[in-house]
């Protein structure tokens, strides 16, 4: 496989200065994605804030990490990510998810269903989504949540085929992303509850889309989340922090392709691994590494 990595940069704050200024700081550095996450918390509307950064940047993409379904009419989120393509001259990238963290149900109240319910909602989503995004004309839709007659979506994408990206970790949400989305984000986010069997390894989840996915798997870009960045030569103590705080053993913690531990070299060895491996292509890390990870990027380059 051709080695062709994006790098993405997830900025997260209450700060309109401190935002338009990482967006600014993103391009500059060569980042290929601007990302915004959707909680009930201490940052910027995800939206709005992707509309306000297409004003003050040329080039970086700009995309949602991801869109809790249950929060918006999917018909709602069709015109607003087509808004956000016209705004930024075309560097929306959409991405959904079913949604996870329970505390944000809690404090505003949405009903917090089975992830059976979660998953069925969100692929109606999905292809209400692409419908909307992607037909030149009316969209009709009757579904078992969803219901749109003769629906035209003003304004259009400029793209005309705006990226959507679908997030999971479990085999129904993963592989639903295989069939459906142009970026499979596979999260590393697992449960590890004492007495409880271990989560699906990351093998087991590439496994999963790849074979959802079939003949669409060449054209797919698999995503993860960096959890941990750390440009160091004396790795170990970034490594166990990391572990403690996932759960996992150091040794896994090593092997997994959210730790971007080591010198610019050693990360950059990782990088190549895990795409040989695995497929991975797309990395995400967070905006307080973003500096010393413009490294790895212009080695890269």
């Amino acid at each position: 496989m051709t080695f062709k990595p994006r790098f993405g940069v997830n900025c997260t704050t209450t700060s309109a200065s401190e935002w338009l200024e990482s967006a600014r700081k993103a391009e500059a550095l060569g980042f290929d994605t601007l990302i915004a996450q959707d909680h009930f918390g201490a940052q910027l509307a995800p939206l709005p804030a992707l509309a306000a950064a297409a004003l003050v940047t040329s080039r970086v993409r700009l995309a949602t990490l991801v869109l809790d379904n249950d929060f918006r009419h999917p018909a709602l989120v069709a015109q607003e990510a087509a808004t956000v393509d016209q705004l930024s001259g075309g560097r929306m990238e959409l991405g959904l998810g079913a949604g996870w963290l329970e505390s944000d149900y809690k404090k505003s109240g949405i009903p917090f269903d089975p992830p059976s319910v979660r998953l069925r909602r969100l692929a109606e989503a999905v292809q209400l989504c692409k419908a909307c995004l992607r037909s030149d004309g009316p969209v009709s839709f009757s579904g078992e949540f969803y219901s749109i007659d003769n629906l035209e979506l003003q304004p259009r994408p400029l793209q005309q085929t705006l990226p959507l990206m679908v997030g999971g970790r479990q085999k129904r949400a993963l592989s639903l992303a295989a069939r459906e989305a142009d970026i499979v984000g596979i999260s590393l986010l697992d449960r590890r509850e004492p007495g409880a069997p271990p989560p699906p390894s990351f093998a087991q989840k590439v496994e999963w889309v790849r074979a959802a996915a079939g003949e669409r798997l060449a054209h797919l870009q698999l995503h993860v989340n960096a959890g941990t960045v750390a440009i160091t030569d004396e790795p170990e103590r970034a490594i166990e922090a990391f572990a403690t705080r996932t759960g996992q053993s150091v040794a896994e913690a090593w092997q997994s392709p959210g730790a971007l531990v080591g010198n610019v070299d050693e990360i950059v060895q990782k990088l190549h691994a895990v795409h040989e491996q695995f497929g991975v292509s797309y990395w995400v890390i967070h905006a307080p590494a973003m500096e010393s990870f413009a490294q790895v990027i212009a080695r890269i380059a």
